[in-house]
């Protein structure tokens, strides 16, 4: 692929002051592809809606020939702007949890942008069952990567329980605070990462904290530190209602940390159905129970390591760019294919 013929656009409405899944998603990705093509990170194209083709614009001058854009509902502005556009050019929109499980279920714009799209990912393979059937034979599974990391030597004089994601409905952060409090827990140590985006949840977080000694809220932590925390967790929890396919659960996987996730489609599509570290959605008291035999019995926390490692090729950097790449050429190729001579 010559970089100076191939100039993409990748849109994310998640940048860098987000330090969510989805930028991560976006800047790997833009990393992925920089030796392949000339790409531009935006949170929107074009960058002043509404002249994107005028022929005399830069962004018509700069010819790029595919968007990435990730999510449906967020940039389907920039989705839309650019099927009116480029018509005749790739178009690859990458489904996020609240696109895949809730949006496109009722979202006209959203919906929109699976209409308009060329290629669609899907970040778990559980999610092509949510996809609607008509939209499946242009839907592709990539699993996110993260380096992977030595594992650490747990602890022995505590165990620790670690929750990461900003604090937000879609990722139920409540739950764990209240498992916090169970009597069943009373030596389990819990740490949740994340800013509250929503100030009934710092109040929240900020309650557990004074009430409960062994709870510690440590609100938003740059990615390295974090991945060092995951990293020395005796298991990660992930409480969401909705995952696209969740970044956590793959770092801790990559680091060699088990988990314990809420059963919804998005974590059995990254941890497989028949995975023992599932709890009810919402439900702390299940979640306290499987903190409390994880933290008892050696044997199923070398149960829940070892169904992670098996997962853990899913996972590999250098097959998320392989897949990257290879849906991007063959999403250009189909295109040049299409266009009359």
């Amino acid at each position: 692929m010559e970089s100076e013929a191939k100039k993409i656009i990748l849109v994310s409405p998640a940048m860098a002051d987000a330090n969510n899944g989805n930028w991560h998603t976006a800047r790997r990705w833009a990393n992925f592809l920089s030796n392949h093509c000339d790409i531009a990170l935006m949170r929107q194209w074009p960058e002043a809606i509404g002249n994107a083709d005028s022929p005399s614009s830069p962004l018509a001058r700069r010819a790029p020939q595919a968007m990435l854009a990730l999510h449906a509902r967020r940039s389907a502005a920039s989705i839309q702007a650019w099927a009116q556009a480029c018509p005749d050019k790739a178009l690859i929109v990458v489904l996020t949890g609240t696109d895949l499980y809730r949006d496109i279920l009722t979202d006209a714009d959203a919906q929109r942008s699976l209409a308009l799209a060329s290629h669609l990912v899907l970040l778990q393979d559980a999610g092509l069952q949510a996809l609607p059937a008509v939209w499946r034979s242009k839907a592709s599974v990539i699993y996110q990567s993260a380096p992977t990391l030595k594992p650490a030597r747990k602890s022995s004089q505590s165990f620790r329980a670690l929750m990461v994601g900003h604090l937000r409905e879609e990722k139920d952060p409540l739950t764990f605070m209240r498992a916090a409090g169970h009597d069943l827990v009373s030596r389990i140590h819990f740490e949740q990462i994340g800013l509250a985006l929503a100030p009934h949840f710092a109040e929240a977080a900020q309650a557990t904290q004074a009430g409960m000694p062994r709870y510690r809220w440590l609100g938003g932590l740059p990615r390295a530190q974090t991945r060092q925390r995951i990293k020395r967790a005796h298991v990660l929890v992930n409480c969401s209602l909705m995952e696209g396919g969740a970044q956590v659960i793959l770092e801790a996987i990559c680091s060699g940390t088990p988990v314990l996730a809420s059963r919804i489609s998005g974590n059995l599509g990254m941890l497989g159905t028949d995975y023992a570290g599932y709890f009810t959605p919402g439900d702390d008291a299940q979640l306290a129970a499987l903190l409390r035999r994880c933290a008892s019995t050696p044997d199923f926390l070398a149960l829940l390591q070892s169904q992670c490692v098996r997962r853990a090729g899913l996972f590999a950097p250098q097959e998320e760019k392989r897949l990257v790449i290879n849906l991007l050429t063959s999403a250009l190729n189909e295109a040049s294919a299409r266009r009359p001579l």
